[in-house]
């Protein structure tokens, strides 16, 4: 079974001789679009039902049949009924004897029962061949086509032969399956569709938490100091000019972020002076999180372009431009060109373009269809060295907006500098560190290390049983 079907035309690719029959128990929704999907594949298809005469909602060409009926035309049988109602095939164990039963079910909560589905349906019938497979397709997809949704499909199974029996109709139906193993595996694959962004929950928590901040402090110097000092009203502030700094600053401290874990992990490296053992597992699971910490630092980075590109149609910078004009007319004075100040203006500008260029660049080059198309060389160096690029020109377009007030007195309100202050201390940090640890001597030390050297290779033996590796 080396073909695929196609998802647009009912396709015969056996003959009726060679046709092999699949058994399905169960008639909601993903039995009947799995039973439809197999028909196209060229398989011979038999439902088994509690009331066969029910069934009208089956697709065209497959059989009806009581279960033990059923089950005697086929030994692949596909299980799309919930665990609650295995009961009844305890009155079918002899029927099903040396069966392969595909379990397709998953839970309602992670961890619901102390054992999976899957085995818990081998102790139930204790003499089929159990295989899981199938849990995180949904109808939708089979219905829509492989190309619409994810084309994995996760098998484990004790019995190798039953596995790679599965295994060949998962292919024949154009998807992917990866062997998980035994089924000890199986509640693993069963939790896996009820993850809600794992590897999000990090960084969008993250990223709030840094919104949340930053934004109270932008209330507190532009909105209340002024009111207080002065009793004027700046709340307009708050939909454009306050999200359009803090857009910004959420952008390059996660992009620093990103960056950061890897600065810890070389520090830890030189420190212990072996790569054979494990970093702490808050540094793991941040590492692991780094490309969602970069997306979702981009999108910041998105936000901060478009808000920059309406504040020209603005009510209150085209009263301000208008103001200046009246002022400058009536006094008859105009203010002198600043050589000085335009240099400032257009580097910060062209920072800015070059930095959200390559930030777009990183984004890109982490999709898993432009990333599976590079080596690892050309992926790292990508990932690596433009990503440095980037964190230096993001952080380069930030000093020179702040120009001279980061230094100045006068723009201290309350003793509280500008945010744009607070956000360069992380990414000046983590360049000024990375400078250090690419300096030759450091750097070799570290390439020697992560090759497999070690400081103190006897002692490292002698304490193996102990060390983490």
């Amino acid at each position: 079974m080396e073909n695929t079907c196609s998802d647009e035309l009912p396709l015969t690719m056996k003959s009726s001789e060679n046709q092999e029959t699949v058994c399905i128990f169960g008639t909601g929704d993903f039995g009947r679009s799995l039973g439809f999907k197999l028909l196209q594949c060229g398989y011979s298809v038999v439902f088994g039902s509690r009331n066969p005469q029910m069934s009208s909602l089956l697709p065209k060409g497959a059989e009806v049949l009581s279960h033990s009926e059923a089950a005697q035309k086929s030994d692949i049988i596909i299980l799309t009924i919930h665990r609650e109602h295995y009961g009844f095939l305890t009155e079918l164990t002899e029927a099903l004897n040396r069966k392969i039963l595909v379990d397709v079910s998953n839970n309602l909560k992670i961890n619901q029962y102390p054992e999976s589905n899957a085995e818990y349906l081998a102790q139930v019938v204790p003499g089929a061949r159990v295989v899981k497979a199938f849990n995180t397709i949904s109808a939708w997809a089979l219905q829509s086509g492989a190309l619409d949704a994810s084309r994995q499909v996760f098998v484990c199974g004790n019995d190798s032969t039953a596995k790679q029996r599965v295994m060949d109709i998962v292919r024949t139906l154009g998807l992917t399956p990866l062997d998980q193993g035994s089924l000890a595996a199986a509640k693993e694959i069963e939790n896996y569709p009820l993850q809600l962004f794992p590897m999000w929950r990090f960084p969008l928590y993250l990223s709030a938490v840094l919104c949340l901040f930053f934004f109270s402090y932008c209330v507190v110097r532009d909105i209340i100091y002024p009111y207080v000092n002065g009793k004027k009203d700046e709340t307009f502030r708050l939909a454009i000019s306050i999200p359009n700094r803090v857009f910004p600053i959420a952008a390059l401290t996660l992009l620093a972020l990103v960056y950061l874990p890897g600065v810890i992990a070389a520090i830890l490296q030189l420190y212990r002076g072996t790569k054979y053992r494990r970093f702490p597992d808050w540094l793991d699971h941040w590492m692991l999180c780094r490309k969602q910490l970069g997306l979702v630092a981009l999108g910041f980075a998105f936000l901060h372009a478009i808000y920059t590109l309406v504040i020209p149609i603005r009510y209150y910078v085209r009263w301000r431009l208008r103001n200046l004009t009246i002022t400058q007319v009536i006094t008859n004075k105009d203010n002198p060109f600043s050589t000085s100040t335009a240099w400032l203006n257009d580097s910060y500008v062209a920072l800015g373009i070059l930095g959200f260029f390559l930030f777009v660049l990183l984004g890109i080059t982490s999709l898993p269809s432009v990333s599976n198309m590079v080596n690892w060389r050309e992926f790292r160096f990508v990932q690596s060295k433009l990503g440095y690029l980037t964190l230096i020109l993001c952080t380069a377009h930030t000093l020179a907006y702040g120009g001279r007030k980061f230094l100045s007195s006068s723009f201290l309100r309350w003793c509280l500098p500008s945010a744009y202050a607070l956000a360069l201390i992380i990414p000046c940090t983590v360049l000024v560190i990375k400078f250090f640890l690419i300096m030759p001597c450091v750097d070799k030390t570290l390439t020697r290390i992560r090759q497999g050297w070690e400081r103190n290779a006897k002692f490292s033996s002698a304490l193996n049983g102990k060390t983490d590796i």
